[in-house]
């Protein structure tokens, strides 16, 4: 766990995997934590990098400091995260409360975004009755007791015929939580509503419900698939409120789905440069890409771009194979070949995150396969470059 000090609280984050990895945001619902994404980040982690955190007042961030919380807070909290992250844009996944910042990201920072998966949440969300009476009640009864009526409507019958102890679980976590940050982001679901601030904003966007929801039915989600110029919606049956709790397997293979990258017909047209330059930046760095392009000239200006089209777009960009994966074929064949781009992609591989064990198996085959001077050469080259103790 690390810790941002953001508009004078601690906010409570996890930033996972491999820098080189495209990143992809996880909001939790209202009343929970960052620990309902536990289930489904091994499944992302081959391929993505993640950053998961806890809202105001949950898990383990601090409590809300003023008398007011709206979602442009909550969204400017997860794009100072992602600025930690180093990521100019990245996949978001929020469900719930954290589709309504998915919302507010939508509306106003779309050009960050590389695609939206909102679940079990919607541009309005109940009223602002329901959700006044509960913040007075939090207020005068706490969360501890609240929390006994409040849990058993996030899942469905499936999930507690599956897991008889979930109620006791997540009633403890949420008795946890902090009563008046919780208030205050019930006020904000009851005031503030993203109607009419959703269409042509060129995102992505996949919406995601469960059959057995009782806070953001199918229908909710509906009417949010309208506002957003008719995204796609899938439901899963026999899922009440938290699918990523419910069903993380299914969940996970469907959020690999939404966040693939569209390469498109490849075969006929080609990948784009701009695909390809943004694939080549994430895995080489941004300031080793500049310094190519910078000192390309008339010459070789057409062969950088050929490089970024191919290489880049239509190989590396490809999610056939992860980045990891790459990374060691492209390793193993610089080295049997003694080309001069090992040293580059030695580095790669450090940033990528490849193990000392894993790239000493690439160089053992190396040396059966390709020769054992290429191999040497290779050992040598990368101890040079810090590997190995």
């Amino acid at each position: 766990m690390a810790y941002l000090e953001f508009n004078g609280r601690s906010v409570a984050y996890r930033l996972l995997g491999a820098q080189t990895n495209p990143l992809v945001v996880l909001a939790h619902p209202l009343g929970m934590s960052q620990a309902v994404w536990d289930d489904v980040i091994p499944a992302l982690l081959p391929r993505y990098r993640v950053l998961t955190w806890d809202l105001p007042g949950h898990g383990a961030s601090q409590a809300v400091s003023g008398e007011r919380v709206t979602p442009a807070d909550l969204a400017d909290e997860a794009l100072a995260l992602t600025d930690i992250a180093g990521a100019a844009r990245f996949h978001f996944v929020g469900t719930s409360i954290g589709g309504v910042i998915g919302q507010r990201l939508i509306e106003a920072h779309g050009d960050r975004l590389l695609s939206a998966t909102l679940t079990n949440t919607g541009a309005v969300i109940g009223n602002p009755e329901l959700w006044n009476t509960r913040a007075a009640r939090v207020r005068d009864e706490g969360l501890a007791a609240m929390s006994q009526e409040i849990v058993p409507r996030w899942f469905g019958p499936q999930a507690f015929e599956a897991s008889p102890a979930l109620k006791a679980g997540w009633c403890v976590q949420m008795g946890r939580g902090d009563d008046e940050s919780y208030a205050q982001l019930c006020e904000m679901l009851g005031r503030d509503t993203f109607t009419g601030k959703l269409s042509s904003k060129g995102v992505k966007v996949q919406l995601l419900g469960g059959s057995d929801d009782l806070a953001t039915p199918p229908a909710t989600l509906e009417v949010l698939s309208e506002e957003l110029g008719g995204a796609p919606l899938e439901v899963f049956d026999g899922v009440g409120h938290v699918p990523s709790v419910e069903a993380p397997a299914r969940f996970a293979e469907t959020l690999l789905g939404a966040m693939a990258r569209e390469l498109g017909d490849v075969a006929n047209d080609g990948v784009a440069y701009a695909t390809g330059l943004e694939t080549r930046k994430e895995v080489l760095g941004e300031a080793h890409v500049e310094r190519s392009t910078a000192n390309a000239n008339s010459l070789d200006a057409p062969f950088q771009q050929m490089i970024t089209r191919l290489a880049w777009g239509e190989l590396w960009s490809n999610e056939d194979l992860t980045r990891r994966e790459r990374s060691m074929i492209t390793t193993g064949i610089l080295a049997a070949l003694g080309r001069e781009e090992l040293t580059l992609h030695l580095k790669t591989a450090q940033r990528i995150g490849l193990s000392e064990a894993e790239l000493r198996q690439v160089l053992m085959h190396v040396a059966i396969y390709g020769g054992v001077p290429a191999a040497n050469h290779a050992f040598a080259l990368a101890k040079e470059l810090g590997w190995g103790e």
